[in-house]
């Protein structure tokens, strides 16, 4: 599970992985590093970063070629996310990068600026839909435009490709609304075009699951497809679906397993390329198991199909690869959690009967990013939980990273305009200035950690995605945010060392938390839309509970003065409390399975808007010019190699340019290419 970037300092905490969540933290205020140019380019909604790998030059010779060879290897299977999110992708984007390579006439118009804008959110989107909202992106220029530059470059473009730019077919990669079919609204190309809700489900009952009380990941690595009246899963393997891209993975893994600093580390590479080349989910849950149990050496990594919030029937995995680096000073630090698990658990709200009398080998570091691709790039998470396998996850543990040099360069690349402005009074900003940074790094531990390791299913019930179906990632999403914001305010943290004031650091928690939930998240949405964002729909359904439910009592004060609206916080313990009592709810629907419950929290509570109010929010923030939303390019890994070609070194260099590097990506990695 993935921790996106969100709009709120404390927000970075909130999304992490198998929880994977994509935003940018709200600014917080902390001096740019001056002698690194973070910020790369801006459009749209839109800002693109770079992040610096610390500690890279201290690595052997051998673990750099390690970190390079995995970085190939998730490089190469690029292609593979643009042709999940949408059947059209790569052609749309060829079709789009050869007219801006080649054409030549007049650059300074209001429609070529539209254009470039048009590839570059593309580009940062992997497709034509947005990378938060789903919706299409609309372009700013006109089919004649389009058909001129078409022309002019010599390209070609026609038919649905050519018209779905425009049009409203396809309009939403993901759907997961109540009462509408989810999979034929949805454009992701997980499904054949003609298969509805009721195939998917019809075809998994009778589907193979796995050894008994070890499912498998079923229809994780899969296309599923209609061949002479039958459904079929098409395996995305070596000599299957997306072979070509994953011949090239194996070919950079088996250089990387040559290279692995240990044993455990070389048979966990193995079980990966052998899970590639049959498509096995046997064989991934063995790769997972050993990937969760290597836990020796400098380099880690995440290679494969991984997270379902793609699938509006939560099977499928999309594509993504982060490759990783040690942090070791901070995840000595916050390693104290993993060692305190059970007293988590044995502290939480849950009902006994849903707690785990043993939390098993939940490890917890804070890495430095060398390189992502795929679903996690250029828009990445800020922290990991993995193996998503549940039943993996309870009897050989699981990792949780916090994506260090990540969450710093949205840090340094950030300023403290939307937090005065939205935030309620001096010491609510004073906290958040304070205490917000080290807040958002607890809770995004206590997360991934705590959160997504602990409570159990119910005896006989079925996987989440089987019975709480399209709610199951916003129901777990805000399960893991309720123990992190539960454990927040508890002194425990200041006794294991973590903090040295943990009534101030839980107070900036709380109030960052209930004002993006609220207010500030609002700001990512068109006028008139609802939330659909599993990650935005379970921040605003825990937010909007607390708050309805502590009205008696005043727990939260909503106030309006000179036409604008905040929330403030009168009672922290009172809110501790129902934070408690919302975690023991969301727990007990996922260990029985609840659909009903679920669909009611998750509708009654994090679906719909407030017009009035988000208007005003949309209003209150257009005086600033930092865009809601942000992604990265990644440095470059060079190898320097002697007259027998032998790497003796490896060299990052920054791009220079958001462009650059989507061109150079397509041209070195272009696997699936049209063209081919």
């Amino acid at each position: 599970m993935k921790l996106k970037h969100v709009v709120s300092s404390f927000l970075l905490i909130l999304a992490l992985w198998s929880c994977k969540e994509k935003v940018m933290p709200e600014e917080t205020v902390i001096v740019a590093d001056k002698e690194f140019e973070y910020v790369v380019d801006q459009f749209a909604d839109l800002r693109v970063l770079r992040y610096q790998v610390p500690g890279f030059e201290e690595l052997t010779l051998k673990e750099k070629k390690l970190v390079y060879y995995l970085t190939q290897a998730g490089l190469a299977g690029r292609d593979i996310i643009w042709d999940q999110n949408y059947r059209h992708n790569l052609q749309i984007r060829e079709a789009l990068e050869n007219i801006y390579n080649s054409f030549s006439g007049d650059k300074s118009t209001y429609d070529w600026n539209e254009f470039e804008v048009y590839l570059k959110r593309v580009w940062f989107s992997n497709g034509i839909h947005h990378h938060y909202s789903n919706d299409k992106i609309k372009p700013g220029f006109s089919k004649e435009y389009l058909n001129y530059l078409l022309a002019e470059t010599n390209t070609e473009l026609k038919g649905e490709p050519f018209e779905v730019i425009f049009n409203e077919i396809d309009s939403k990669k993901v759907n997961k609304k109540k009462g509408v079919d989810n999979v034929a609204s949805s454009a992701v190309n997980f499904y054949a075009r003609d298969i509805t809700d009721a195939d998917v489900d019809a075809f998994y009952k009778t589907a193979y699951k796995g050894p008994e009380g070890r499912p498998i990941e079923t229809g994780l690595n899969s296309t599923l497809v209609r061949e002479n009246g039958k459904l079929v899963e098409k395996v995305w393997k070596s000599g299957g679906l997306y072979g070509a891209a994953i011949d090239e993975i194996i070919k950079w893994l088996e250089k990387a397993r040559t290279v692995a600093e240990n044993e455990k580390q070389a048979r966990t590479l193995e079980l990966l390329i052998e899970y590639y080349q049959t498509g096995s989910l046997d064989v991934w849950d063995s790769y997972a198991i050993e990937w969760a149990t290597s836990t020796q050496g400098n380099i880690d990594w995440i290679n494969g199909f991984i997270e379902v919030y793609n699938d509006p029937k939560g099977y499928r995995g999309s594509y993504e690869s982060i490759i990783q680096i040690n942090d070791f000073d901070m995840s000595r630090k916050m390693a104290v959690l993993s060692e305190n698990a059970q007293w988590f658990e044995d502290s939480s709200t849950l009902m006994e009967e849903h707690k785990k009398d043993n939390v098993v080998g939940v490890s917890y570091k804070t890495v430095n990013v060398a390189g992502e691709a795929g679903d996690a790039s250029p828009s990445t998470p800020i922290g990991v939980n993995l193996p998503n396998n549940n039943w993996i996850r309870q009897q050989h543990g699981s990792k949780s990273v916090s994506l260090g040099n990540i969450v710093d360069a949205y840090s340094n690349a950030g300023g403290s305009g939307r937090l005065k402005e939205f935030a309620n009074d001096e010491e609510e900003i004073r906290l958040e200035e304070k205490y917000g940074k080290l807040a958002d790094k607890l809770h995004t531990a206590l997360h991934e950690v705590i959160g997504h390791a602990s409570g159990q299913i119910n005896p006989g019930v079925g996987q989440p995605k089987e019975t709480l179906k399209n709610y199951r990632s916003t129901i777990e999403e805000g399960r893991a945010d309720l123990v992190g914001l539960y454990f927040a305010m508890d002194p425990k943290l200041e006794e294991l060392g973590l903090v040295e004031n943990w009534e101030e650091t839980a107070k900036a928690s709380y109030d960052g938390y209930i004002r993006n939930g609220l207010i500030v998240q609002l700001i990512r949405l068109e006028l008139g839309d609802d939330v659909e964002e599993d990650h935005m729909v379970n921040r605003q359904w825990v937010s909007a509970w607390v708050f309805e439910k502590g009205k008696p009592d005043n727990v939260i004060e909503k106030l309006t003065r000179d036409g604008k609206t905040y929330y403030n916080i009168n009672d922290y313990e009172a809110l501790r409390e129902l934070f408690g009592e919302l975690l023991r709810e969301t727990q007990r629907i996922k260990s029985e399975g609840d659909f009903k419950a679920a669909q009611e929290l998750v509708e009654g509570y994090g679906v719909k808007v407030d017009q009035a109010l988000h208007a005003e929010v949309l209003d209150r923030n257009a005086q600033f010019e930092s865009a809601p939303y942000s992604g990265f390019v990644n440095p470059v890994l060079i190898p320097a190699t002697n007259d027998e070609g032998e790497i003796i070194e490896v060299n990052i260099v920054q791009p220079e340019s958001f462009e650059e590097q989507m061109l150079n990506y397509s041209a070195t990695y272009g696997t699936l290419s049209t063209q081919n």
